[in-house]
């Protein structure tokens, strides 16, 4: 496995699936959009909506869009 990318801040973090090990399949907390303390993701960085992360678990690094901000927004 690959180390986990030397921009990646540990202290900031998201909890979304990871399509590489998927290890919140079967879980009951995260299907019920719930945190768990061990399925978070590392965030490298964010573009916008965009952000860049990495599993800690499996080391895999994707793209994840938020949708946060885009689009139209009443005032």
């Amino acid at each position: 496995m690959p180390p986990i990318d030397p921009h990646a801040d540990l202290g900031r973090r998201a909890w979304v699936p990871c399509p590489g090990c998927r290890d919140d399949r079967d879980c009951v907390p995260c299907s019920d959009d719930r945190n768990r303390s061990d399925h978070w993701r590392c965030l490298i960085r964010a573009t916008g909506s965009l952000l860049h992360l990495q599993c800690p678990g499996c080391t895999h690094l994707w793209n994840h869009e938020t949708d946060s901000g885009t689009g139209d927004r009443p005032f």
